[in-house]
């Protein structure tokens, strides 16, 4: 029997399509060599960096990300991580324009304090409005508050990026419910952003029906990161896959045989 295959869906962002539904970080590999096996292995097409810890041209004499991760081959996603205020995270962002040559897609994360990394959301709103005003194409780092996430899309980010957890916990999805009332009601692409821990996590996201996921600690600091990134690209592609086809009905209390029970030899 032949199934029937699915026609391609790619992940539009900010009116650009790219075929993998997985983003991968490029901070907490041994060194460039790896960072550019695991990305390889993962299928990614946007490629986040932290313009704050990350070599692009900012520091001439050290070795330059862009090396082994060029422009030509990958999207670059500058993000502002390490920044706890809204003053910083535009600054770190319009830096990141002048060293990519104009590039306007961004990710925004301000962050609360350096403990649990959570989002300072009153400071995201702030940079949000700002960077929108003045060209970015903001994708942006938020708590799964549903409210929040309406109000990022509403000042026109271009993706909202709620936690599954804690930025590199590797705890998983905690709210799924939260999770699904932001799908429902959003109108911009959902990325999940943090605390993704293994594959299961990965298609666990995709199967409430996230556009896509993004990840660094999972991949970086497995025991084997190019390997890892394999499982994970496979499975961001099988929780597509399955949110596409439509689970069952969850029953509880409720059996039912997997095969006819018509016609049964008695």
């Amino acid at each position: 029997m032949n199934v029937p295959e699915q026609p391609p869906q790619p992940l539009i962002i900010a009116g650009k399509s790219y075929r993998s539904r997985l983003l991968v970080g490029t901070g907490k590999y041994r060194d460039f060599a790896e960072t550019r096996a695991a990305i390889d292995a993962s299928g990614a097409e946007i490629i986040t960096v932290a313009i704050r810890r990350v070599n692009i041209g900012q520091n001439a004499n050290e070795p330059n990300l862009l090396d082994a991760l060029p422009p030509s081959q990958f999207t670059i996603l500058p993000n502002t991580a390490g920044c706890y205020n809204a003053k910083d995270a535009v600054r770190t962002l319009r830096l990141a324009r002048e060293l990519l040559d104009g590039h306007s897609l961004v990710k925004l994360e301000v962050l609360a304090d350096d403990a649990t990394l959570f989002p300072d959301m009153p400071e995201t709103l702030t940079a949000a409005k700002e960077l929108v005003a003045d060209g970015f194409q903001v994708m942006v780092y938020c708590t799964d508050d549903p409210i929040q996430a309406k109000a990022l899309e509403e000042i026109g980010c271009v993706a909202v990026m709620p936690l599954a957890s804690l930025i590199g916990s590797g705890m998983g999805i905690l709210n799924p419910w939260n999770l699904e009332i932001i799908l429902d009601r959003a109108k911009v692409p959902v990325l999940v952003d943090a605390g993704i821990g293994t594959a299961s996590d990965a298609a666990i996201a995709m199967e409430l029906g996230c556009d896509g996921v993004l990840m660094n600690t999972a991949i970086a600091k497995a025991k084997n990161p190019v390997l890892m990134a394999s499982a994970m690209k496979k499975a961001v592609e099988a929780g597509r896959e399955a949110f596409l086809a439509g689970r069952m009905p969850k029953k509880i209390y409720q059996g039912s045989p997997s095969s006819p029970t018509e016609g049964r030899i008695s």
